[in-house]
C-alpha cells in the first residue's frame, strides 16, 4: 500500500502570509436548513503554493496555462546545508539531483504562523544546474525561492527564463530524503499569478 505524505499546512487566519500581502479569512453563512456557505478571500501565494512564471514577468505564461504532468510525477526530497538567509547551491545539496522534480529542505523556516525574514532561499546558479539536468520543477519549504532581502527576485527570475515551474511553502520538516512521487496541483485559475495546492508525495 503507498503512504501519503502532505505537504500543505492547514489554511487558517492564523498562517501568516507574505508582508503586506492578503491574509486568509473565511466567511460562514448558516442557513435554518442546516446548509453552509463559505467564502474565503486571500493572496493566491498562501501556503503551499505555486507561482506562475506572470507572477515575475509581464506577459509570461499564468497559472492555468502550465501543463499539468509538469506538477505530477517522480521526485526527490534532498537536505541543503545552507543556513539562515543563505542561498542553496548544487554544492550545498546533501545529494546530486537525479529526478525530474527536487524539493529542497532547508529547515530555516520553522514557524508558520509568525513572518520572518532569516530564511534561505535558493542561489540562481543552482537553477542553470537544475535545467542541464533536465529538472522541469523545484520547491521548497519556505516562503520563497529568493531570500528575503532579494528585491530583485534573482532566482524567480532565473526559473521563469529557463522554463522550471516552482513550489514554495513545502512543510518538509518531517519527510527523509529520498525519492517519491509528487502530486502539487494548482487551481486553474484564469490567468492567475499563482495558486495554493495541496502537495502530497506518495512514497513506496
Amino acid at each position: 500500500m503507498p503512504r501519503f505524505i502532505d505537504l500543505s499546512p492547514p489554511l487558517s487566519s492564523r498562517l501568516a502570509v507574505w508582508p503586506g500581502d492578503v491574509a486568509f479569512s473565511r466567511d460562514v453563512t448558516s442557513h435554518p436548513d442546516g446548509t453552509t456557505f463559505s467564502s474565503i478571500a486571500t493572496t493566491l501565494h498562501i501556503g503551499s503554493h505555486a507561482d506562475a512564471p506572470l507572477h515575475m514577468v509581464p506577459g509570461a505564461p499564468a497559472i492555468d496555462a502550465i501543463p499539468l504532468a509538469t506538477w505530477i510525477g517522480p521526485c526527490q526530497v534532498v537536505e541543503a546545508r545552507v543556513g539562515p538567509r543563505g542561498r542553496v547551491r548544487l554544492e550545498d545539496l546533501a545529494e546530486s539531483p537525479s529526478a525530474p522534480r527536487l524539493l529542497v529542505k532547508t529547515g530555516t523556516f520553522h514557524d508558520r504562523e509568525r513572518f520572518t525574514g532569516d530564511f534561505a532561499g535558493l542561489d540562481p546558479s543552482l537553477v542553470a544546474d537544475l535545467a542541464a539536468r533536465g529538472v522541469v520543477l523545484v520547491g521548497i519549504d519556505t516562503p520563497s525561492v529568493d531570500p528575503f532581502e532579494d528585491e530583485a527576485f534573482e532566482t524567480h527570475r532565473a526559473l521563469v527564463r529557463e522554463g522550471i515551474a516552482w513550489l514554495e511553502g513545502l512543510v518538509l520538516a518531517d519527510v527523509a530524503p529520498g525519492r517519491y512521487d509528487l502530486v502539487a496541483l494548482p487551481l486553474r485559475i484564469e490567468g492567475g499569478d499563482g495558486s495554493p495546492v495541496r502537495a502530497v508525495l506518495v512514497a513506496p
